[in-house]
């Protein structure tokens, strides 16, 4: 396995994903885009059009617990996601365990003095965000055995 592989992490939510872009080469990672699910389901489109222009090698997942670790309706959700995502581009996906993603992106972003006044582009500065610390997570991780299957 090739150890400067350029990853994709979601932060997936039924709503809307947020996507960043990173590489274990350099441990990095930025922020991409936050797309709207239609229809109930994750524009595909939007995705691919993601892998094919980052040439992604991998793809990073962030699964939500509760606090306590116990799993809920998202949880599964994500994990189908997850799958759906091996599933249609036969990479490989790796899940991580998001929980406070979301909170320590809005601090960030506050930190930063960045965070907009518009409540949609609020929430969809901190998925891009939340997507970003996902892909930290992992990049910080890769020496610990990680939950290679998604389903």
């Amino acid at each position: 396995m090739k150890q400067h592989r350029t990853l994709l992490g979601f932060d997936y939510g039924t709503k809307r994903i947020g996507i960043a872009v990173g590489q274990e080469l350099t441990s990095s990672s930025s922020p991409l885009e936050t797309i709207h699910n239609r229809k109930n389901a994750p524009d595909w489109t939007a995705i691919e059009k993601h892998i094919h222009n980052w040439r992604a090698d991998a793809l990073v997942v962030g699964i939500p617990f509760s606090m306590d670790g116990t799993e809920h309706a998202l949880t599964h959700a994500a994990r189908r996601f997850a799958a759906a995502l091996e599933k249609r581009y036969h990479l490989p996906v790796y899940t991580v365990d998001e929980r406070l993603t979301s909170i320590e992106a809005q601090h960030i972003i506050r930190d930063m003095g960045t965070l907009p006044h518009k409540l949609k582009q609020k929430k969809t500065l901190i998925d891009q965000v939340a997507a970003r610390l996902i892909l930290d997570t992992y990049l910080s991780q890769r020496g610990i055995q990680h939950d290679k299957k998604c389903g």
